[in-house]
C-alpha cells in the first residue's frame, strides 16, 4: 500500500534532467523542475523548445541522458507501474482507432486497464464523454472526427479513472475559440477536484488565463519558474501614451531614452528609461513642452508576455 504524500512533496520533480539525441542534438539541458501539488502548472515555451521531450522523459517514455525525474514522489521510470495508474496523459495527440466509434475507443482503453471494473465501464465512459463534450458524437467513427474532437477524445481516455496528476501536451491544439474556452473551464474544474494539472503550451494567453504556476523554457533550457502572478509582476511594465500626435510623441520619447517604441493609432507604447533617477513625470512634461496633446499617460502592469520577452529577448505566439 502506498504511503500518503509527504506535505510539500511536489507532484512532478526533475533534477538535472538532460536529453541528447543521436547526432549530438541537445534537446533538454540540465532541467530542474518542481510542480506543486494541487497547482495548474503551465509549461511554457515555443514549439521546439524541448517541452514534449521533457514530458516523455517524465513519463518514462524516453530515457534521459542525465539527471532524474519523479512523479507523485516516486522515481521514474523505476516505479512506473505504481505511479502511472494515478497519472492521466495526453501527448502529441491521442492514438485512436479510426474504424471505431468514440465510445468504442474508450471501451478499448478501459478494458486494457487491469484496475478498471467491467461492471461500471459504461458509467465511466458516459461520464468521460459528457465531461469533454462528446456525448452527441460518441457513436461516430473516430476517423471522421476533427482534430479538436480527437483532442477531446484523447482527454476523455485520460479521464476514465480518477487521476492525481494530469499531464496535457498542447491540449487546445486544433480547438476553435469556443473549444479552447471549454478546455480551460475543464482544467479549472479538474484542479478544483484536487487534480494537479501539468499543461504544456506555446500560448501565453492560455497559460496566463488558467495556470497558477508556470515555467518558461527555450532552446532546451529552463529560464524561470514560479507563480504566474509573481513572474508577471516581476516584469517591467510598458509606458503607454494616448495622443492624437502619436508621431511627435514617439520622437520625444525616443530622445528621452524610451526604447522598443510602438505606435498604433493614437496609442504609443515603449519601455521606460532604465537610468537611475529617471522620473516619468519629466517625460510627461517633455511631451507637453513639445506641444504634444497628451490624453493619457501611465505605465501598464507587467504581463507574462513582458516576462517572457525579458527572459528570452524574443517575441512569442500570444494567441495561437
Amino acid at each position: 500500500m502506498d504511503a500518503p504524500p509527504t506535505a510539500g512533496e511536489p507532484a512532478v520533480e526533475a533534477r538535472g534532467l538532460s536529453k541528447r539525441f543521436r547526432g549530438g542534438q541537445l534537446a533538454v539541458d540540465g532541467l530542474d523542475l518542481r510542480v506543486p501539488r494541487g497547482s495548474v502548472f503551465g509549461f511554457l515555451g515555443p514549439n521546439g523548445s524541448g517541452k514534449t521531450t521533457t514530458i516523455r522523459m517524465l513519463l518514462g517514455l524516453v530515457t534521459p541522458t542525465d539527471g532524474s525525474a519523479a512523479l507523485l514522489g516516486r522515481p521514474m521510470p523505476a516505479d512506473a507501474r505504481r505511479v502511472l495508474p494515478k497519472v492521466g496523459a495526453l501527448i502529441e495527440g491521442p492514438a485512436l482507432y479510426g474504424f471505431l466509434s468514440g465510445r468504442d475507443n474508450l471501451a478499448r482503453f478501459d478494458a486494457a486497464d487491469p484496475t478498471a471494473d467491467p461492471a461500471t465501464r459504461r458509467a465511466r465512459i458516459d461520464a468521460a464523454l459528457d465531461r469533454v463534450g462528446l456525448g452527441a458524437a460518441a457513436r461516430k467513427h473516430a476517423r471522421t472526427y476533427s482534430l479538436g474532437m480527437k483532442q477531446r477524445l484523447g482527454l476523455a481516455v485520460a479521464l476514465l479513472q480518477p487521476r492525481e496528476l494530469l499531464i496535457l501536451d498542447e491540449p487546445t491544439n486544433g480547438l476553435d475559440p469556443q473549444g479552447m474556452r471549454e478546455m480551460r473551464t475543464l482544467v479549472r474544474e479538474l484542479a478544483g477536484d484536487g487534480t494537479t494539472v501539468f499543461l504544456s503550451s506555446h500560448l501565453l494567453d492560455e497559460v496566463e488565463q488558467v495556470c497558477t504556476h508556470t515555467a518558461v523554457m527555450a532552446r532546451g533550457r529552463l529560464l524561470a519558474q514560479g507563480p504566474v502572478a509573481e513572474l508577471a509582476a516581476g516584469a517591467r511594465g510598458r509606458l503607454v501614451v494616448t495622443t492624437p500626435d502619436a508621431g511627435d510623441a514617439a520622437s520625444v520619447l525616443k530622445e528621452h531614452g524610451v526604447t522598443a517604441l510602438s505606435t498604433e493609432g493614437d496609442r504609443v507604447t515603449g519601455d521606460p528609461p532604465t537610468e537611475p533617477g529617471t522620473d516619468l513625470a519629466d517625460l510627461n512634461a517633455a511631451l507637453v513642452h513639445a506641444g504634444v496633446r497628451v490624453r493619457s499617460f501611465g505605465v501598464e502592469n507587467g504581463s507574462l508576455e513582458d516576462a517572457f520577452v525579458a527572459l528570452t529577448g524574443e517575441g512569442f505566439d500570444v494567441a495561437g
